[in-house]
């Protein structure tokens, strides 16, 4: 019976291009585990999209001196460009600046409030009497109160983690270089955090087997620590969601408050968009759905602790406000948080341009190249490091001489000799040691998917090339280009043995490599793609267009069939020609690399 699994990976802001730690952080790991289940022929629901509200989107606005709508477009279609590229398969990527995602946040907003989740206090914010406004959390800059830390923002501290409050900032200033700053009374919506404290906490206890130790600890760590409390939900901003409630013009909601709800709204734009309205309920009204969320360390509270709290406690009020329906919203299953990359010893720094940038990786590298280093180096559970020398080394000894060469001379062999066909041998006559390595290889569909399962996928990628390399153990052994010359029977036993685990191999590596395992399927002569294709197109509502990304199955809105199975390869098979699958990368390329940074 299929699942259904919904894969919701971490809203980039609009205000920065797209590096190497974003990708092995969150759109990657979501996108294996979103192909795995495809293969599985689960009913797989991958979204996410670009962040187009909140202060980094305003703050690079100011800095280039242009509209906050064009910069967040500019940005959004370099995302597009880059998921098509290194095959980030979304079936929705959208933006959070839509009717729909205005609606349904809105309407999140006011089932909060019906529930008696919400109130309002006045509290200090940091006024610029030059700018005549208060001065959103991203603009005010200071030392850390808590661990001493400069460049501490007022709501949060990168250093230490730690939430803060405003009015305690040690010597704030404005990013923007208004002048002195001064505190002044506001008057926000907060979402009452320890009202929702035991739900949370149960549902963390609850999660304690599935979850991370890295992310789990954390999470019942602070609430153990400090508990949850009241967090403010709105901002005094004029670019964002405006807040639903008379009154309170020149307020919107507070960006990660609005931000997670992206998830479910845009599982019912892909709905609307799909012509199925209400197909979006069966990742989101049906708790039988397993729902994935795959971010960065430095968001676990927001996935783990706020949205869970949002979601039950809106109760069965959204769906009554939203949809004048019944029923109450799935929670998360698994919150897969990875850590971070850093780069040649230091941390990733967009400012100093210390940092290896998707896109432009691209025009030098293959996207498996890159799929291949990012997944094997995934930082899962610690901190890891892009090292250019390393990409090098794993790419020529790992990817190649463990992979890339053994489909390539196997099928290039097989085609020499067969006429371009699978040997036509009878499988009833094969030898022990044949049988032994098929078993084996098959084997790996429990092995691998085990791991994917549990998205452990530097373990997943790293059981498939152990697989690999009992094939070229194998073949040392049997030897078919040594074997022809003498008996033609023996070489095409053996020549068959090794295609048919080559064959499977191409699917338990698919998630990982998906554009060389397609292009190998077709050697195969399939016809039908382990995988659908993306396409971009425009949508216009209230607010304007707005261009998404979406992945459709065989071109149309179906799933493919379940091929998370052995081969079931036959003799006699017609193959097409073959051609090597990567490149070996020349030395000389990481000092270039190096060369490059911090310029």
């Amino acid at each position: 019976m299929p699942e259904n699994i919904l894969i919701a990976i971490a809203w980039p802001y609009a205000n920065a291009e797209i590096h190497v730690g974003n990708l092995t952080g969150s759109h990657l790991p979501g996108d294996i585990v979103a192909r795995y289940h495809r293969l599985k022929g689960n009913q797989v629901l991958m979204v996410s999209g670009t962040d187009s509200h909140g202060t980094p989107v305003t703050l690079r606005a100011d800095a280039l001196g242009k509209p906050v709508e064009q910069v967040y477009k500019e940005y959004h279609a370099g995302f597009l460009e880059l998921f098509q590229q290194m095959g980030i398969t979304y079936d929705l990527f959208t933006t959070t600046h839509t009717e729909n995602h205005f609606k349904v946040s809105q309407a999140i907003f006011l089932a909060l409030r019906e529930n008696g989740f919400l109130f309002t206090q006045k509290s200090m914010q940091w006024y610029s009497p030059d700018a005549r406004r208060f001065l959103p959390d991203r603009y005010v800059e200071g030392t850390c109160y808590l661990c001493g830390a400069e460049g501490a923002r007022s709501d949060q501290c990168d250093n230490c983690g730690n939430v803060l409050e405003p009015e305690k900032l040690v010597n704030p200033h404005a990013k923007t270089g208004d002048g002195a700053l001064e505190l002044r009374e506001t008057e926000h919506f907060y979402l009452d955090l320890s009202k929702l404290e035991p739900a949370v906490t149960k549902f963390l206890q609850e999660r304690a087997k599935r979850m991370r130790e890295t992310v789990l600890g954390e999470s019942l760590g602070k609430i153990e620590a400090e508990g949850l409390k009241p967090r403010p939900i709105t901002r005094d901003l004029d670019w964002g969601i405006p807040v639903p409630v008379e009154g309170w013009d020149g307020k919107c909601l507070y960006v990660w408050f609005e931000a997670v709800i992206g998830y479910l709204s845009a599982a019912i734009e892909w709905a609307q968009i799909a012509d199925q309205p209400q197909a979006w309920r069966e990742w989101w009204v049906n708790p039988a759905a397993r729902q994935f969320y795959f971010i960065g360390k430095d968001n676990i509270f927001f996935h783990t602790s706020l949205w869970p709290a949002q979601l039950m406690g809106v109760g069965e009020q959204f769906l009554k406000i939203f949809a004048e329906d019944e029923g109450r919203l799935t929670i998360p299953f698994d919150v897969p948080a990875n850590q971070f990359m850093n780069l040649e010893g230091q941390k990733i720094s967009g400012s100093r341009n210390w940092a290896v940038w998707g896109r432009d990786a691209l025009t030098r590298y293959d996207p498996d190249a890159l799929r291949y280093y990012l997944t094997i180096n995934m930082p899962e559970m610690r901190d890891t490091d892009w090292d250019w020398a390393e990409f090098v080394a794993r790419n020529n000894n790992e990817l190649v001489a463990t992979w890339g060469n053994l489909a390539n001379r196997v099928l290039s062999f097989c085609y020499k000799h067969w006429d371009g066909h699978v040997p036509p041998i009878d499988p009833a006559r094969l030898a022990q040691a044949d049988l032994d390595l098929l078993a084996a290889i098959e084997a790996g569909f429990e092995s691998v998917g085990r791991e994917l399962e549990a998205v452990r996928l530097r373990a997943a990628l790293q059981e498939a090339l152990r697989l690999a390399s009992e094939v070229n153990k194998y073949l040392d052994t049997s030897a078919p280009w040594l074997q022809i010359k003498t008996d033609k029977d023996a070489a095409a036993r053996s020549t068959y043995t090794a295609l048919k685990a080559i064959d499977s191999l191409k699917l338990l590596l698919a998630p990982f490599l998906p554009f060389t395992c397609e292009r190998l399927h077709t050697f195969f002569s399939y016809a039908i793609p382990l995988f659908g294709k993306q396409v971009t197109e425009p949508v216009q509502d209230s607010l304007g267009e707005h261009t998404v990304l979406r992945y459709r199955s065989g071109g149309q809105e179906g799933r493919l069939p379940c091929q998370w199975k052995p081969s079931d390869l036959q003799p006699g098979t017609k193959l097409n020609q073959p051609a090597p699958l990567f490149k070996k990368l020349d030395e000389s390329l990481i000092a270039e690399e190096r060369a490059r940074l911090g310029k």
